[in-house]
């Protein structure tokens, strides 16, 4: 079981990575979340490895054994990206929690610009900041399916976010972990925060070559996959009726 810290610190975030068979990229990564984001905010950083096949959790252990900063924690076998997200959240300690995949694609200094946006010490009206790349560097065939995907998203959720799967997110963690759990749940967060009464903002974010590695899906999958989520995920917001309510309940501990 994991235990839950009880104590904020008043200007701080929580930064969960989620890494698998990052080796090449981790430790750069790392750096570099420290340096700019510990530069601002009081920063803990969670790194969730999800069944990695190579080096990756003994760098990351090496540089938590050098610095308290970084938590670090292990699934014994592969559960994907959302369930990485949700033991990172469960294990963060801050009343916000940033979201930045392991590959270094994303650019932790975003990080800075999106928390900007709201006052990390308390809960408003906005529940999520998500991140919209721009000059995308995926092949021309992840972009294609990319717009597919957000053309029929818009359709069935209308969530108004251009770029869902954007892995640069900043959101409320009472507000992550209320949300139902299940595989893909990080490409529906926008979404979901809509549904549960809380505003969405989006922030313009570097989108950085991919150094090392490449990447765990293909667009067939990704297709598939996403096909059977969209649904559920439109049953599941049909059925759900509760997001008011946390609203009027997080304006009366203000």
């Amino acid at each position: 079981m994991i235990r839950l810290a009880n104590q904020i610190h008043p200007s701080s975030i929580s930064v969960i990575i989620p890494v698998r068979d990052e080796a090449g990229a981790i430790a750069t990564l790392l750096h570099e979340v420290l340096d700019k984001i510990g530069a601002f905010y009081h920063v803990q950083v969670v790194v969730v490895d999800d069944g990695s096949c190579d080096e990756t959790y003994e760098i990351v252990q090496q540089l938590a054994t050098n610095d308290s900063r970084i938590i670090l924690a292990r699934h014994s076998k592969r559960s994907n990206k959302s369930a990485a997200l949700r033991t990172g959240a469960m294990l963060a300690t801050a009343l916000w929690i940033a979201t930045i995949d392991g590959d270094g694609e994303n650019d932790p200094a975003d990080v800075l610009a999106m928390a900007a946006q709201i006052d990390l010490t308390k809960v408003g009206k906005v529940g999520l900041v998500a991140g919209i790349r721009r000059h995308r560097t995926a092949g021309i065939r992840r972009l294609v399916a990319s717009r597919i995907a957000n053309f029929l998203r818009q359709i069935l959720l209308r969530d108004n976010c251009p770029d869902a799967a954007c892995g640069l997110k900043v959101i409320l963690r009472p507000l992550f972990l209320a949300f139902p759990y299940f595989d893909s749940l990080h490409r529906y967060m926008p979404a979901l925060t809509k549904r549960y009464g809380y505003e969405t903002l989006h922030v313009s974010v570097n989108d950085r070559p991919r150094r090392v590695g490449r990447s765990k899906y293909n667009n067939i999958s990704r297709a598939l996959v996403g096909i059977i989520d969209l649904l559920g995920v439109f049953w599941l917001l049909r059925r759900t009726t509760l997001g008011s309510t946390l609203i009027t309940e997080h304006k009366k501990i203000q």
